[in-house]
């Protein structure tokens, strides 16, 4: 007897897990409603229909996709249940960041999927993950967005690809898996859907004149007066927990300050993956983060942090609001916050 039945709307956005071989490579050709065709059993707790807004290699998906599949998501809410949105892996991270922010405190789940091998292969991981994606779309204790891939459900300001072929392609970066998928049983690590305190709330607003420098041995600060017209904000991925070099015919430190006086928003990240970024710890970090109140991106990730930066400028020009914005928890993104940077306690305040 089929009874409680969840309805899903299944976006398709291309991707390997629909694509097929050509001369030319791997190339997105499998229909949305065609997907369906390869996964059996979810007709037992599911009732799907499927769209396809685009059809890319994620490698071509950016900001305006993000937001069409939000408004997209925002105009097919009340529908249906959950979403699973089939999406490349390449940017897969990038996509499950962005929406976290531009879909926030969702009591339904939207889940984003995809396959290291086309879902047509007789050896594939595409079937595997897009059943297990449409259960957890289905269990009434889903919610928010997240990534399920490889058996894990990964919340979707905390995955990155760590894995350029495997199966296991996604790991959750300092955070906890949100639960994991066993015979197609669901254990959940984190089960927090009762403590949604915030209403619902879409945003439709990005700024994308945003920069991530990733520093190497030897580079000055000449880089950041070449790009200062170009963009409203700079993260740059330093050495370590972070530091900038002392070094050069021009300054860091003298570029932040040109960039900070303008106010631009200059956002200190780091280039190693886990456990992120301190610059208290060394002179080369505190100084500069002292003299010019510089903001970083302490445990988050990469994809996360560029994200919300785009999200939060997206929503507000001014820097204090930025700063608020930013060091708001939000799916789990970050865990060192407002104690990492109490100064801005009263700036939070009152806004």
């Amino acid at each position: 007897m089929k009874r409680n039945r969840k309805r899903i709307l299944l976006i398709a956005t291309g991707g390997t897990i629909a694509s097929c071989y050509t001369e030319e490579g791997l190339v997105p050709k499998i229909a949305a409603e065609d997907l369906l065709r390869y996964v059996e059993g979810h007709q037992e707790y599911c009732d799907v229909e499927v769209t396809q807004p685009f059809g890319l290699d994620s490698t071509n998906i950016y900001a305006k996709h993000w937001l069409k599949l939000t408004g997209l998501i925002q105009e097919r809410y009340a529908e249906y249940d959950g979403f699973v949105i089939c999406h490349g892996t390449d940017t897969m991270a990038f996509t499950a960041a962005a929406l976290s922010y531009l879909i926030q405190n969702s009591p339904k789940p939207i889940v984003i999927t995809g396959s290291q091998k086309p879902i047509n292969l007789p050896v594939t991981d595409a079937r595997t993950n897009l059943q297990d994606s449409l259960r957890f779309a289905s269990d009434h204790r889903a919610h928010g967005v997240n990534i399920v891939f490889g058996g894990n459900v990964i919340a979707g300001t905390r995955a990155k690809k760590e894995r350029s072929k495997s199966y296991n392609a996604f790991s959750s970066i300092n955070f906890p898996n949100v639960a994991a998928l066993y015979d197609g049983r669901i254990v959940f690590y984190i089960d927090d859907k009762d403590r949604l305190a915030k209403p619902l709330t879409f945003y439709h607003r990005l700024n994308e004149n945003i920069l991530l420098l990733k520093l190497v041995p030897g580079m000055d600060g000449t880089v950041l007066g070449r790009l200062f017209p170009y963009y409203d904000a700079v993260i740059i991925e330093a050495f370590g927990v972070g530091g900038l070099p002392a070094y050069g015919k021009v300054s860091f430190y003298s570029e932040i300050r040109r960039w900070t006086d303008a106010g631009k928003i200059v956002m200190m990240a780091t280039q190693v993956t886990h456990e992120g970024s301190d610059m208290e710890v060394y002179q080369v970090g505190k100084v500069i983060k002292e003299d010019f109140h510089l903001m970083e991106a302490y445990d988050m990730t990469l994809e996360a942090t560029v994200t919300k930066v785009m999200w939060a400028l997206g929503q507000c020009e001014d820097a204090k609001q930025f700063r608020s914005l930013f060091y708001e928890t939000i799916n789990h993104d970050v865990l060192l916050q407002e104690e990492m940077d109490s100064p801005d306690k009263k700036c939070q305040e009152e806004i």
